[in-house]
């Protein structure tokens, strides 16, 4: 059985190591084009790359799958199976009916919900408690086709986006590992997705970025968890730019004084001390405690102590 991968980050690492420890005939592996990173914007290539090469196996890299020199060289590959996993484009037909075992999908989600590019962002930002990861067969619609298996794992109130990613790549890996022989052999009962069921997990723009003072605060802290570590959510401070990387969960701050006024505004500094700056929100106050101001590392809050200070009475956002 000739197999190609397709994936990108991190989370697709462990599926693709599965496949290369059972010594099962990868192919190729097809994985987004290389990308400036960091401030000197260095081109940097994807974890799945890194990993083929180290195994020797062939990378293609198109820009668009759907161009014809991309199929072309896909179908040079002859595959009976395509395997993805967080790839970050959509297939196209012409791809999707080429392997004679179908094309399937390892999804960080319990579909028919979080369908789309950023599904634990979403799901721990909803302050979901629940998620996990679904193999389907992969159909022209997003994240729409058939369902072949599904393994539940918990978000803990103190994981973010990077400890999930972790955890269901893992499961992923292991799922895919229950899974593959039963669809080689043709032992499998896929399952419709109820469309009706559905919901979606667009990719985070910069605009989901930002804090908004007025909500909860237990969804603020679920904001700000669910963008750590990637891409980080944000206030403004005297105009600039403030990233908030870490804060305490609401639960969890019964030994923290609070300050209870109820004439100040969402947003407001109530205080900040060396375990961290407590803020109005729309009903409460949440402690920031790990930040990063413009132009400086992200630190926290006790460090950002020692040679800084943000007033009582402070308005962030703004």
């Amino acid at each position: 059985m000739r197999i190609v991968f397709m994936g990108t980050p991190d989370f697709a690492v462990p599926s693709l190591q599965y496949l290369l420890e059972e010594k099962l005939n990868v192919v190729g592996v097809v994985t987004q084009p290389d990308r400036p990173k960091g401030r000197k914007k260095i081109f940097t290539p994807t974890p799945v790359k890194v990993e083929a090469l180290n195994h020797h196996i062939p990378v293609l890299q198109p820009e668009k799958m759907k161009a014809p020199e991309a199929i072309q060289l896909l179908k040079q590959l002859q595959p009976d199976l395509i395997i993805t996993a967080a790839f970050g484009q959509i297939l196209p037909k012409e791809v999707l009916e080429l392997p004679r075992l179908g094309c399937i999908n390892v999804h960080a989600s319990l579909l028919p919900k979080y369908r789309g590019g950023a599904p634990i962002h979403h799901a721990i930002k909803n302050g979901e408690t629940i998620t996990g990861v679904t193999i389907m067969y992969m159909a022209e619609g997003l994240d729409t086709g058939d369902m072949i298996s599904k393994i539940e794992v918990p978000i803990l109130e103190n994981d973010n986006t990077g400890t999930m990613f972790g955890k269901l790549s893992i499961a992923g890996a292991e799922l895919l590992k229950e899974t593959l022989p039963k669809l080689v052999q043709g032992n499998i009962q896929p399952v419709a997705q109820n469309h009706e069921e559905a919901t979606f997990a667009s990719n985070i723009k910069r605009e989901d970025e930002l804090i908004n003072w007025k909500k909860s605060s237990k969804d603020i802290f679920n904001h700000i968890r669910a963008l750590n570590p990637f891409p980080g959510s944000y206030t403004l401070w005297n105009g600039k730019v403030l990233k908030v990387w870490e804060s305490l969960n609401p639960s969890d701050i019964y030994s923290k004084p609070v300050n209870h006024k109820d004439d100040i505004s969402p947003g407001t500094v109530i205080q900040m001390t060396t375990d961290g700056i407590e803020v109005r929100t729309g009903n409460g106050t949440i402690w920031l405690t790990q930040i990063q101001p413009a132009g400086k590392k992200r630190m926290d809050v006790g460090q950002f102590s020692k040679g800084s200070a943000i007033p009582e009475g402070t308005q962030f956002g703004r």
